[in-house]
């Protein structure tokens, strides 16, 4: 019985957030809780939430403070030069202009907000594909691409929900998996070079001066989209050339929206991405920013210190030091608090469901009717089977719906064939490249929103190339022993 009702109640969860009849913090909530009480557990429920809870803020800090973190890195200009710097090597060479799309998505991608990535990366790309006449499904593809494998950052969403699904720490599902990650990034690269090699042949190679006298002026209104202080800041202009940011439609989550003034910009100008003129910019300090920030992230795969720790001192020493009167500081944690807010409110929301699925019994009932199902030659090898089902099913379904839904029942049956949940954390990562091209993630929107591509030639062209990468990744953890 308790089998039946755990399935039911995954279905369920999966039914109302996959047809958006609820949020998936109200389904965390409610559907375990009714179900809770369907199984005649109803008294013991505050319990299980309270165990849930304690087990998961380590997890909720964690994510907290890296997004405060990050936000505040794009906030005072960490990340411009190297915007730059990209745009400067892209030129008006296809091919480098491809692998310039693959790196820039990936670095920005160091914040763990989808939207924020496609933004920044559309506003500073899309000039470039559009007056050299470039496929801007490649764009879109391979930004996104990037973006997945770099979302299993344990900041990024996957891995935090899987080490709150399984109650492991988010440090030891990750940094081994660094260099099969690594080697996703390099396929990345590979693919950036050869859809850059396709598009060089067919429509050759330009001097930026060239490029820019090709186009005298861009369509009669366009939305310019730019991604800087905290926030996505939207702005009408009419025909200027060399503008500095992507056109499209679409609000993300990355913060709130602010009227920026239209002005011309020449042509060096035009290639930025980011609003130079910010008001949160601190170019004095910004090599304390990037040692502040090396340091964090080689502390945290060094593992000297637990990564909320780290993340709850550099958030807290970067505020300090960038914004030392308090209103400015205000300032800041106010423009990332939704982010802050939705993201911490999941991992604790997730508490009552993970509580209530174990709690209950349900989890172990549903794991010995899926050892059973498994033939007895595919059960040690738990862990590849999860990495092969994470790709399709991250796609057809949210990552609230796999890592709390379907993780743990697949960790179960790896423990009953002697495989470590770690090794499920990890293996469960595999299929993120090709999620973050999945209908049911909202920053996709934005991604061919902005970019003006339709959502079915994003995916015709994006799904082999996304699937292929998760391959590469799976095939990597597996030959570095990782998973």
């Amino acid at each position: 019985m308790l089998t039946i009702l755990g399935f039911a109640m995954i279905a369920t969860f999966l039914v109302l957030i996959m047809l958006k009849k609820m949020s998936p913090i109200a389904a965390l909530v409610l559907i375990p809780a009714l179900f809770c009480v369907a199984v005649g557990q109803g008294a013991k429920l505050g319990d299980y939430v309270i165990d849930g809870v304690g087990n998961l803020a380590p997890t909720a800090a964690m994510l907290m403070f890296a997004i405060v973190y990050f936000g505040v890195m794009i906030d005072v200009g960490l990340f411009d030069p190297i915007v730059r710097g990209i745009l400067r090597f892209c030129k008006a060479d296809p091919m480098r202009i491809v692998i310039g799309t693959a790196v820039l998505a990936a670095i920005v991608s160091l914040d763990g907000d989808g939207s924020t990535t496609f933004m920044i990366t559309v506003s500073a790309m899309y000039p470039l594909y559009k007056r050299l006449k470039m496929s801007l499904v490649v764009m879109t593809g391979v930004a996104a691409t990037a973006n997945g494998v770099m979302n299993t950052l344990p900041w990024g969403g996957p891995t935090a929900r899987a080490a709150t699904a399984l109650k492991l720490d988010a440090g030891d599902i990750f940094v081994p998996m660094i260099p099969a990650l690594g080697i996703g990034l390099v396929a990345v690269l590979l693919l950036a070079v050869v859809l850059g090699r396709r598009e060089r042949k067919r429509l050759g190679t330009l001097t930026l001066d060239e490029a820019l006298a090709t186009e005298t002026a861009m369509e009669p209104e366009t939305v310019l989209v730019e991604a800087g202080g905290g926030s996505d800041r939207i702005r009408k202009n009419s025909g200027v050339a060399g503008t500095s940011a992507g056109t499209g439609a679409g609000t993300g989550t990355g913060g709130d929206a602010a009227e920026h003034p239209a002005a011309d910009e020449g042509a060096d100008e035009g290639f930025k991405g980011l609003d130079p003129d910010r008001a949160t910019l601190r170019p004095k300090l910004y090599w304390f920013n990037a040692g502040l920030t090396i340091a964090l992230l080689t502390a945290m795969i060094m593992e000297l210190m637990p990564i909320p720790v780290l993340f709850l001192l550099g958030a807290a020493l970067a505020l300090t030091v960038n914004f030392p009167h308090m209103p400015d500081q205000r300032a800041r944690i106010a423009a990332h608090a939704d982010n802050v807010l939705n993201v911490s409110g999941m991992v604790f929301a997730a508490a009552v469901f993970t509580g209530v699925l174990s709690g209950t019994g349900m989890v172990e009932h549903m794991a010995d009717w899926l050892v059973g199902a498994i033939p007895d030659g595919m059960g040690p090898h738990m862990a590849i089977v999860t990495g092969i089902l994470s790709i399709p099913l991250t796609y057809f379904m949210s990552n609230d719906g796999f890592y709390f839904g379907v993780v743990p029942v697949l960790a179960e049956a790896g423990a009953a064939h002697g495989v470590s949940p770690l090794e499920i954390a990890r293996a469960s990562l595999v299929g993120q490249p090709l999620h973050m091209s999945s209908p049911l993630v909202p920053a996709v929107y934005v991604l061919v929103g902005m970019a003006k591509v339709e959502f079915g030639d994003h995916t015709r062209f994006t799904v082999k190339w996304a699937a292929l990468t998760s391959l590469v990744v799976l095939c990597a953890g597996l030959l570095f022993g990782i998973i």
